[in-house]
């Protein structure tokens, strides 16, 4: 039985970065969709359904930005984008829109690889996890199976990787764990990458929880070590 190819979708429209990506994945055994501009990304996102994307910000018809942001409102796959934008406001603003990691030109191509192939482990384990299990806490109930947070039967949304650390702090409850601890679990990753993308997914958390519960502060901070489940009434 020939074994599955993973299907990366990968949006440049430089040609020579797009053929040099696109033949390393496809050397690493990867079968790989490419793209030009956004509004051809998004068509082919919509039509193939690709189990990764890799997504540059500048990009003709559609900005990067944009097409992220439309297609986390679809589907949940990870978004790496690839771009030679590197101030910190473009990685967090990345970020905020949904994406799950971000990898600034000039890059190696051997990171990358690893990224990849780091978010897509985790992308299948996540599948195959059958958790039938659910918490609750007064008007919060976070569901394993269906990965959904309501509160007072009410869905919160929150994006994948979000969902993942609320699912890790509560499964584990008073267990401090430090924004390093946090990244190597949720991203699968050792060196690569910043912790500040933790910290930038805890402050969303706490903000969408504080919008429906803004009385207790569910997840706490232990300065100089981490974080923590531990919902508190706000004093």
């Amino acid at each position: 039985m020939e074994q599955y190819k993973a299907h990366i979708l990968l949006v440049d429209d430089e040609d020579e970065i797009l053929q040099f990506v696109k033949d390393a994945l496809e050397d690493e055994g990867f079968a790989v969709l490419t793209a030009v501009d956004g509004k051809q990304a998004l068509t082919l996102a919509r039509q193939q359904r690709p189990d990764l994307i890799i997504l540059d910000i500048m990009l003709p018809r559609r900005d990067g930005f944009s097409v992220c942001r439309e297609l986390r409102e679809e589907m949940d796959i990870p978004i790496v984008f690839l771009s030679a934008r590197q101030s910190d406001v473009d990685k967090v603003q990345g970020f905020s829109i949904g994406a799950d990691d971000y990898v600034t030109k000039p890059f190696s191509i051997k990171e990358l690889i690893a990224r990849v192939e780091a978010h897509l482990r985790r992308q299948q384990r996540e599948q195959q996890r059958i958790e039938a299990t659910s918490f609750s806490h007064g008007k919060l109930t976070v569901n394993f199976s269906a990965h959904e947070v309501q509160y007072d039967q009410t869905p919160v949304a929150f994006t994948r990787k979000e969902f993942e650390i609320i699912q890790l702090l509560v499964l584990h409850p008073h267990q401090v764990f430090s924004r390093e601890m946090i990244y190597n679990h949720i991203w699968d990753m050792d060196a690569l990458g910043s912790t500040e993308t933790v910290m930038e997914h805890i402050k969303r958390i706490r903000k969408k929880l504080a919008q429906v519960d803004p009385a207790t502060e569910y997840i706490s901070t232990v300065w100089g070590v981490g974080y923590k489940w531990e919902p508190l009434t706000r004093a």
